[in-house]
């Protein structure tokens, strides 16, 4: 008969349980790399999933646009009742010729015009001039506090541009209580409007043209869809409490909202007075 003996098992020598201890950390760290790895090329597969989603959705909103050009007159063409809507490219708009009686135009083409606004004193009037760019709000608050002199009136002239910019000028022209102009066949489309509501008082001659269309309110195009149309509402309603804020009656915007952004709806003076853009109007 056989007799089976244990073998008594001997503890880990310190030495052992520091090779397991590497072991066990090293085995950590692969997993842990492994985890971060596979999260980072997930982040930017979903990523580059977003980008080609967007990228095909900008094209195919901007297909029509391509193939369909706005059917509508050109800029210069005469406004009538009913007939106001017009082409409109921030930098390649043909203006109208002046009236007779009226000086002539200092530009033909808003491509003629500053790419970004630019400043000019004259007496009491600071006249606005050219495309409102990103930054031109803090521009213009320099420009002001550069030149330290009396001003009563801010003259328009400019095809529009930055919304936000647009917004924040007329904040603090409504601030500084200066009143708005435009002369004869001066134009204030688009972004320019929210400028020119700011003025204590708007005078806007019958030969000027203002006109509105819709924003995109510097919509940052990797915002997913539904993130952008979100900014876009939240921009419309910055706009209408901002014009009601100035006096001016936010139906106005019924007519922005109906125009795309390559087309402009030209206000007809009446409207500009039922409106309230100007609280007054001269020949």
């Amino acid at each position: 008969m056989s007799t089976t003996t244990d073998i008594p098992t001997l503890p880990p020598t310190r030495a052992q349980k520091r090779a397991q201890k590497r072991a066990a950390r090293q085995a950590n760290a692969t997993q842990s790399r492994f985890t971060a790895k596979t999260a980072i090329k997930a982040v930017l597969a979903i990523q580059l999933g977003i980008a080609l989603f967007l990228m095909g959705n900008d094209l195919f909103r901007a297909i029509p646009h391509i193939a369909w050009p706005s059917t509508q007159p050109r800029f210069d063409t005469p406004v009538l009742p009913g007939d106001q809507t017009r082409r409109y490219a921030p930098r390649d708009t043909p203006l109208r010729q002046a009236d007779e009686g009226n000086p002539n135009r200092p530009y033909r083409s808003t491509g003629d015009m500053p790419n970004r606004l630019s400043f000019d004193i004259k007496g009491e009037t600071l006249s606005l001039t050219g495309q409102i760019k990103d930054g031109d709000a803090e521009r213009f608050k320099d420009y002001l506090d550069a030149n330290p002199q009396p001003l009563t009136r801010i003259r328009l002239n400019s095809p529009g541009g930055s919304v936000r910019d647009a917004l924040t000028i007329g904040r603090h022209l409504r601030d500084q209580d200066y009143n708005t102009l435009m002369g004869a066949n001066d134009i204030c489309l688009s972004a320019c409007p929210y400028v020119l509501a700011a003025g204590t008082e708007r005078t806007i001659h019958d030969d000027a043209q203002v006109g509105v269309h819709q924003h995109y309110f510097g919509t940052n195009s990797a915002l997913p869809a539904f993130l952008a149309v979100e900014d876009i509402q939240r921009g419309q309603g910055e706009v209408m409490a901002y014009l009601n804020d100035m006096g001016v009656d936010p139906l106005i915007m019924r007519h922005a909202l109906v125009t795309p952004p390559d087309e402009i709806y030209v206000l007809l003076p009446a409207q500009l007075t039922e409106y309230n853009m100007a609280t007054e109007t001269t020949d």
